[in-house]
Order: C-alpha cells, then sequence, then structure tokens
C-alpha cells in the first residue's frame, strides 16, 4: 500500500473529497515527521513506533578501495513493530 491508496481508501470509506482525504494524509504524516525531526518518538498503539536513533562519527572503510573514510554522526529513523501487528501478522 502506498499513499495513494491511503488516500483511497479514506476517501472511500468516510465520503470525503480526494482533496479532503490527500489533506488528512498530509497532515498525518507531516506531523509525524516534524515530531521525529525535533527527536520526539512517535507511538501508534496496536501498530508500533517510530524513533530516532543517533550514531556517533567513526572511521569506516571505502569497499572500492580500501582506503579509510570518517563517517559523520547521523540520525536514523527505526520502527518498532506492536506485539497487536505482530500477532496480526502472523494469523495471516
Amino acid at each position: 500500500m502506498n499513499k495513494a491508496d491511503l488516500v483511497n481508501e479514506l476517501k472511500n470509506r468516510n465520503d470525503f473529497t480526494r482533496q479532503q482525504a490527500e489533506k488528512i494524509v498530509d497532515i498525518f504524516f507531516n506531523t509525524m515527521a516534524d515530531a521525529l525531526a525535533e527527536g520526539e518518538r512517535v507511538e501508534i498503539r496496536g501498530l508500533g513506533s517510530i524513533f530516532v536513533k543517533e550514531y556517533k562519527s567513526y572511521t569506516g572503510r571505502n569497499p572500492k578501495t580500501g582506503s579509510p573514510v570518517v563517517v559523520k554522526p547521523k540520525k536514523l529513523p527505526f520502527f518498532r513493530c506492536g506485539k497487536e501487528l505482530k500477532e496480526r501478522v502472523d494469523l495471516s
């Protein structure tokens, strides 16, 4: 399922116009992205949680040349699946 599928499902189940459904989906995802950018954790009961993990700088290797390369510190989002979703997926 992609964003367009989600918009169509929201539109069909609630008698929204396409523009209203797109706006709702955009608000939902933009709010989540803004919270993650501020370092907050996003938790949706029954689905899971998304959090930001910070990595320090380290020295890696260029796989082509083998020379050392300094990798800058970074932050990456991670998704942890909730118990209810795990059980629901396992049943199918």
